[in-house]
Parts: structure tokens; C-alpha cells; sequence
């Protein structure tokens, strides 16, 4: 089969799948009469992960809608197995709400944009990252008070700049798009005419401040002197050095098996990058505690130090379970859950950290778990959703569907998916009723998780 041959039967994939299942269908949210007690599959993820910090994770999914929603991604995981598919597979990232996309460094030193959380990744339907970003600009625009036009506008506008850039990506040759990327000039450049002069300014704004997040800039913030050298202070529950949380004959094994998981991890680098880790001399470490979904896993953060005082880095270490996407589109082709993260974040990523690495290691309780590791601050810049107005949310949200595209681009078939979505609004039509209808649920489901709270079915620690 020769070129001009093979892109035809790809696009004839794509019709084909289009005939199959209508976009039209991806409209329909209706909860299967077996669907899974939202509160039960929060407590079954309770199970593996540490008892005392489980209560925050749900005092921090209690703040509000949106808040449940970024910690829901087991349930809605769930959800969208029921929900229809075209049957074409690409890397997808399991987690794509809107808060999981934000800036940071490229190696080459750019502010780049693009999806930030791999926890989740793996290969499956590329419509559940849609839906899920679309979901998450619903649940959002509610928040923030937008009324229901507000927000179908800004589910269509994000929605349509996915399906059109998919089209753009079907049309490149493969090396162009994988090198395609959005920055923070590119950003600008792309929206700039859409975007109020406020907005501008507090875009420059972030991006400056970003260029000063990091491991100098964390050292200032998580550090205090012990005896002239520098240590992570403790901030319990949510930094704890590792001397609060074991005694010094346990303490001192551990910081041990910790100096084993560093040269472990070293070995998961490409040489270069492991020869300069090697020029960094370990130094102290504390547990943290991340996000929302993530609370409750295990995170370190080693402080280390190379040329001298002045050269600090901050390495995070955090656990990597199985993906939630796992029970419906199939385990990992990795062994370690660390490789599956980095492997993912390789594939769908405009730049990646290049300290991105994994290990598998017995933690505190001698029960083995897989890490993966990168850099705890690098330029790392995130949307300020609680202060954006429509026409920002609505820029936002067309730079996460041109992202989305990209990273989909790059893993699945994007001739058969341009051709499924087609060149009229059908799809981002059919997707943005569906995130109404599941922002209905998602309030729903928020509602369960307040009166378990109030009935004390499950412990919530809020405030942190």
C-alpha cells in the first residue's frame, strides 16, 4: 500500500467510525442503574494510601464542585466506560480537567503550555480526555457563577478548537507535529485579539513570576538553617521532614534506602542527564502532600545540592498506582507504574522535564511501591480559575483543546479521528450538552460526598 493509499483507508476508518457511533451519541449522559456509589470508590482508593492523610484529601474535595470534580477521576473514569466510544485508542491522559494544564519549562528554556498530570495515563478513547476537559469547563463555569449560554460557549469554543486542530494535525507531516508546541508567545499571538487588556496584563504578570519558581526560589521557601545547613522545615500535615516522622535508628535507614532510590533512579536517565544527577550530593528529605485526587499517595521531596549553596535542587518523588482507566481499557504494558507515568508524559508532552525518571522502592512500611521523579519547581505557571471571567475562560479553554489535539496527535490515528469529527459543530455541539448533563451529576455526586461527611461515613479534614 502506498502513501497516498494508506491515508485514505485511514480516513475511511474514521467515516467508518463515524457511521458506527454518531457524534450525535456523545451527547447523552444518563447513569447506568449499576452505576458505582461514588462515596464507595473514594474509600476503596482510601484503602492503598496513607490513613492520616486521607481525611484531607477529602476535606479538599468538600470545598466545592470543582474541587470534588479534579479528585473524582476514578468515578468519572467509571462513568465514561458507559458511554460511546469510535473505537480509536490513543495515548490519552486520564485526567485532562481543565486545572491539569498549565505552563513550565522546556529544556531549550521556553515557557511552554500543555497538559501537566500523567497519573492516569494510558492508551484508550480519545473522546474521554474530551469529555472530561469538557466536564471540568462546566463544572468551573458554574462556580464561577456563568449562566448556561456562558458556558455552552466556552464548552464549544474549547471543544471546536480540538476538533479544528485535529484537522490542522491531520494535514502535517509527522515530524511537524511532534514538534509543535504552544508557548507563552504563541499563546499571546494566538488569542491576544480576543483578550482584554486586563487579562494581558495578568497573563505577563504570571508569566514573569514564573521564571522565578524554581529550585532556588523553593530552598527560600521550604527551608530553614540547622546548625548552617539548610533543611526542609517542617509544616505538618502537609511537609513533614523526616526526622518527625521517625525516630534516628529508622530514620537513618531510610534516608539510606532513600540514597539507593536516587541511584536507582539515575539508571531510568538517558546517560547525560544521569551524569548530572550524579553532580548533586543528597541532602534531606520530607513528605508532602500534593493536590486533591493525589492526596493521600506517597510524596517526597529530597533536597539536594551540587557545586555548592548557591546550587540547590529539589527533587519530588511520588507514588504511582494504577490508573484508574485500568479496570476498563487494561493494565499497563509497564511493570513499574512509575514508567507507565513517564513513558505517557513523553508521548503527550511538548517538552518534558528532563530529570523525568522512575524507581520502584520499599517505603516506610517495607511494602514496595513505584516512583516516578522530576523536578518539584521548574517555571511551573497554573491557570487562575477563580478569577476568570468568561472571555479568559473561554481563551483557556480553546489552549487546552489545541494542547489536547497535539497530545492526542502525536499517540493515535489523527487522520481517522479528523475525519470522525468532520468540519461542522456537530461534535463539539453533541459534547457540550453531555457536559451539562454531567456537571448535573458531578453535583450530585458532591452532594453524597457532604452528607458522608456530615453522617460520618468518611473523615474530612478541612482548611488544609
Amino acid at each position: 500500500m502506498n502513501g497516498n493509499d494508506e491515508k485514505q483507508a485511514r480516513a475511511a476508518k474514521g467515516r467508518a467510525a463515524r457511521a458506527q457511533v454518531p457524534r450525535s451519541s456523545h451527547a447523552v449522559w444518563e447513569p447506568p442503574a449499576d452505576r458505582p456509589d461514588p462515596i464507595a470508590v473514594l474509600e476503596e482508593q482510601a484503602k492503598s494510601r496513607v490513613p492520616e492523610l486521607v481525611p484531607i484529601r477529602h476535606g479538599r474535595m468538600a470545598a466545592s464542585e470543582f474541587a470534588f470534580f479534579r479528585g473524582g477521576a476514578a468515578i468519572m473514569a467509571s462513568d465514561l466506560a458507559a458511554t460511546p466510544s469510535s473505537g480509536i485508542r490513543v495515548q490519552v491522559c486520564g485526567d485532562a480537567h481543565l486545572a491539569n494544564f498549565g505552563g513550565f519549562a522546556s529544556p531549550d528554556r521556553n515557557l511552554v503550555f500543555s497538559v501537566n498530570d500523567f497519573d492516569e495515563t494510558l492508551p484508550g478513547p480519545w473522546e474521554w480526555d474530551v469529555k472530561r476537559l469538557a466536564a471540568s469547563l462546566a463544572v468551573a463555569g458554574r462556580e464561577r457563577g456563568f449562566d448556561v449560554k456562558e458556558r455552552g460557549a466556552i464548552v464549544t469554543a474549547a471543544i471546536s478548537r480540538y476538533r479544528e486542530a485535529m484537522r490542522e494535525f491531520a494535514a502535517k507531516r509527522n515530524l511537524d507535529v511532534w514538534y509543535a508546541r504552544l508557548d507563552a508567545t504563541g499563546i499571546l499571538d494566538r488569542w491576544r485579539q480576543d483578550a482584554k487588556r486586563k487579562a494581558i496584563r495578568r497573563f505577563d504578570r504570571a508569566v514573569e513570576k514564573a521564571h522565578t519558581r524554581d529550585s532556588i526560589r523553593a530552598l527560600s521557601k521550604y527551608c530553614h538553617q540547622v546548625n548552617g545547613e539548610p533543611r526542609i522545615a517542617s509544616d505538618p500535615p502537609l511537609i513533614v521532614a523526616i526526622e518527625d516522622l521517625l525516630p534516628g535508628d529508622e530514620r537513618a535507614t531510610f534516608e539510606r534506602a532513600v540514597r539507593n532510590v536516587l541511584r536507582g533512579y539515575r539508571r531510568s536517565l538517558p546517560p547525560d542527564r544521569r551524569r548530572l544527577v550524579e553532580q548533586f550530593r543528597f541532602l534531606h528529605l520530607a513528605r508532602k502532600v500534593v493536590g486533591v485526587g493525589s492526596v493521600g499517595t506517597r510524596c517526597w521531596i529530597a533536597l539536594m545540592f551540587g557545586r555548592d549553596g548557591d546550587d540547590p535542587l529539589f527533587l519530588q518523588m511520588k507514588e504511582a498506582e494504577d490508573s484508574v482507566l485500568a479496570p476498563f481499557v487494561g493494565a499497563s504494558k509497564y511493570r513499574n507504574q512509575g514508567q507507565r507515568v513517564v513513558e505517557g508524559q513523553r508521548l503527550m508532552q511538548a517538552a518534558s522535564d528532563i530529570l523525568l525518571g522512575w524507581y520502584r522502592t520499599p517505603g516506610i512500611d517495607e511494602t514496595p511501591r513505584d516512583f516516578y521523579v522530576r523536578q518539584l519547581w521548574d517555571w511551573k505557571i497554573s491557570a487562575d480559575i477563580e478569577r476568570m471571567p468568561p472571555a479568559t475562560m473561554t481563551i483557556y479553554g480553546q489552549a487546552c483543546g489545541w494542547t489536547l489535539a497535539r497530545a492526542h496527535a502525536r499517540s493515535g490515528d489523527r487522520i481517522a479521528i479528523a475525519e470522525y469529527l468532520g468540519a461542522g459543530p456537530r461534535f463539539e455541539a453533541a459534547v457540550a450538552e453531555f457536559a451539562e448533563a454531567y456537571a448535573d451529576q458531578n453535583e450530585r455526586d458532591y452532594q453524597e460526598l457532604i452528607t458522608a461527611i456530615c453522617s460520618g461515613r468518611i473523615a474530612a479534614r478541612e482548611g488544609l
